[in-house]
């Protein structure tokens, strides 16, 4: 009977214990819940009122620290930029910028070059940041990407040096020229001599303004505030208009097909300077006795009809590595050879920025002595094609259409340039 009651005060006693274990273990869980972790620090409440929203707006990358330097919030910019990773700010700069403004709460400000992730050396990712201290514990760093501002700015800059290069050697040759024209006034043949050259740099003056102007033009006019369908015929018969004393002073052939019934989308001025540009280009850069292939033709695309129009020299050709720059302005292949025919290097970047404001492109095939193909290819004029039947040009006889011409040009030729490596013999 002792044995029993000592067994049920032993139980008792057990389950006192395991009810006040109980109990305590319960408190316990709700005081460590109740307790601030780090992991609730960084959350969205601990921002004050409202910065949340506005950080979500800001153009510029946007990180909160703590007074730990974790990252409380950062916009997805942020991580884009590589600022953030693994929940941490990546730029020493900007952390020792955040220390010095917790400390003291100024307002600091710099510039950085900061390398980009997974490409070479030598290619940065061009910033400023700044750091402000946000209430009482948290900073805020806000940076923004100055890459593109400073690749315009450096654009910009070579433009205004080139061009200054180019308009300074006519200049100074017309000024030279002129004082020889001066001291040779007892000498009839050196001033016809000197004028003859006088005459050369004047239009090379002229031909870089013009360009220039045209350049400008394309680059600020939106081509479909004046957009219409422009037969792709008359626009090769332009352009073939415009060198044909150049072509025939080379006993250069011009050939022409495939433009019938075709029709672009666009400005007409626009279209016709660019084509024109191709055309000049391959009559400029062809040995005399050679021949110069215009030829258009219709290829479908997702988006719709696009009209091609290549235009083939046999030419020098181009390198490999000067394929790629062809289109930059005042770029020469042949610097020494462009001079001699008068060339800017603005005719191609015409050519491209024509092509681009057009939703369409420009490319270029080359091999180096046997010549060169440059195609655009641009929007077809839909609603033209469908009256292309009945739309006549008024005056255009039969003859004129067969592409019957003089000289050096003959038009409707079966010529396919776009097989480019079978045309060069």
């Amino acid at each position: 009977m002792d044995v029993n009651a000592a067994v049920a005060a032993v139980a008792a006693i057990a389950g006192v214990l395991t009810g006040v274990i109980a109990v305590l273990a319960f408190r316990w869980s709700e005081r460590e819940q109740k307790r601030p972790t780090r992991t609730s620090l960084h959350t969205d409440p601990v921002l004050p009122p409202g910065v949340d929203t506005v950080l979500s707006v800001l153009r510029s990358s946007a990180v909160v620290l703590d007074e730990s330097d974790a990252v409380v919030k950062a916009s997805s910019a942020a991580y884009a930029l590589g600022l953030v990773r693994g929940g941490k700010l990546a730029v020493e700069p900007m952390i020792l910028m955040a220390r010095d403004t917790r400390r003291d709460g100024e307002i600091r400000q710099v510039e950085l070059d900061l390398p980009r992730r997974g490409t070479g050396r030598g290619e940065a990712l061009a910033v400023s940041a700044r750091v402000a201290p946000l209430g009482s514990r948290l900073v805020l760093l806000l940076v923004e990407d100055l890459t593109e501002a400073r690749r315009i700015e450096a654009v910009r800059r070579d433009f205004v040096a080139n061009v200054s290069h180019e308009l300074k050697t006519p200049v100074g040759a017309l000024s030279l020229l002129s004082e020889a024209v001066m001291g040779a006034s007892e000498d009839p043949e050196a001033v016809e001599r000197f004028a003859g050259r006088m005459q050369i740099e004047a239009t090379r003056l002229t031909n870089l303004v013009q360009e220039l102007i045209d350049l400008s033009r394309v680059q600020n006019d939106d081509p479909l505030e004046d957009a219409e369908p422009v037969r792709v015929d008359e626009l090769v018969a332009e352009a073939i208009d415009r060198c044909r004393h150049q072509a025939g002073t080379k006993q250069i052939t011009m050939a022409a097909g495939g433009t019938a019934d075709l029709r672009l989308w666009g400005n007409r001025g626009q279209l016709a300077a660019a084509l024109g540009n191709l055309v000049e280009n391959a009559v400029n850069y062809s040995p005399a006795r050679t021949r110069v292939g215009i030829a258009a033709r219709r290829v479908t695309a997702p988006g719709g009809d696009l009209i091609e129009i290549a235009v083939t020299d046999q030419g020098i050709g181009i390198s490999e590595k000067d394929k790629e720059r062809v289109f930059e302005r005042f770029y020469r292949v042949d610097p020494a050879r462009s001079r001699a025919t008068g060339g800017t290097g603005l005719g191609l970047a015409i050519v491209k920025h024509v092509a681009a404001s057009h939703s369409g492109e420009v490319t270029v095939w080359s091999s180096e002595g046997q010549g060169s193909t440059f195609t655009l290819r641009l929007p077809e004029a839909v609603a033209a094609r469908d009256r292309a039947s009945d739309d006549r040009t008024p005056g255009l006889d039969e003859d004129d259409e067969a592409g019957q011409t003089d000289g050096t040009t003959t038009v409707s030729s079966p010529y396919e340039p776009f097989s480019a490596p079978e045309v060069h013999p």
